[in-house]
Parts: structure tokens; C-alpha cells; sequence
């Protein structure tokens, strides 16, 4: 059983930065997907980075184009943290940010609870 904890929600305002941490326990095998989504007010859950290790090395990560430039998803610590650097972050970055890993990127497995990212105009 694979739990996840996020962590660095916060509220800022629209160009400033936030950087979110989830921290992955039980995670085994070399093979496997870490991925940030985020669900908006009204809208749906949405994938916002995913990253793909494969045979223990992580791959480059894929990036909606609505952040692409300005978020940053890195593995720290080893292969079990997975952060994720929100730079020139935009009032339509409100919404919760949840943490995901699953055997591949199409199909998450283990959800975290999520933190929620405020920015205000």
C-alpha cells in the first residue's frame, strides 16, 4: 500500500512562487509514474506534471502547456519525493493540488489528500 502526503500549499499573490512536496511511502519497484494533477472550483481534476521512472531513473517530465515554463517537477531526496516548483503562479493556479503514482502515467493508483493553492490578483 503506497501512501502519499503532500505538503506547501499556501496562498500567495499572482507572480510570486510556491514549491509542493509529496513525500511517497511504500513505494517499491523500478518502474512506476509520480504525478502532480490539480482540480479547480467547478472544474475536473486535471494532470498538471507527470513523471515516469523507469528502471530506477526518473525520465523527463511531461507538463500541461498551462504551466509549461513555469512549474517544475523534480524528485528530491531519492525516488520516494516528488516537488513541484510553482514560479509566476497565476490567479488560475488556484485550486488543490493533489499528489498520484500509479504503475504508468495513464493510470494513477494512490491518491494524496491533496493541499490547496490559493493566488490572489
Amino acid at each position: 500500500q503506497v501512501q502519499l502526503m503532500e505538503s506547501g500549499g499556501g496562498s500567495v499573490q499572482a507572480g510570486g512562487s510556491l514549491r509542493l512536496s509529496c513525500a511517497a511511502a511504500g513505494l517499491t519497484g523500478s518502474r512506476y509514474c509520480m504525478a502532480w494533477f490539480r482540480q479547480a472550483p467547478g472544474k475536473e481534476r486535471e494532470p498538471v506534471a507527470t513523471l515516469s521512472v523507469i528502471g530506477g531513473y526518473a525520465r523527463v517530465p511531461y507538463y500541461a502547456s498551462s504551466v509549461e515554463g513555469r512549474f517544475t517537477a523534480s524528485q528530491d531526496n531519492g525516488l520516494n519525493t516528488l516537488a513541484l516548483q510553482m514560479n509566476n503562479l497565476k490567479v488560475e493556479d488556484t485550486a488543490v493540488y493533489y499528489c498520484a503514482v500509479g504503475g504508468w502515467c495513464g493510470g494513477m493508483e494512490y491518491w494524496g489528500n491533496g493541499t490547496l493553492v490559493t493566488i490572489s490578483s
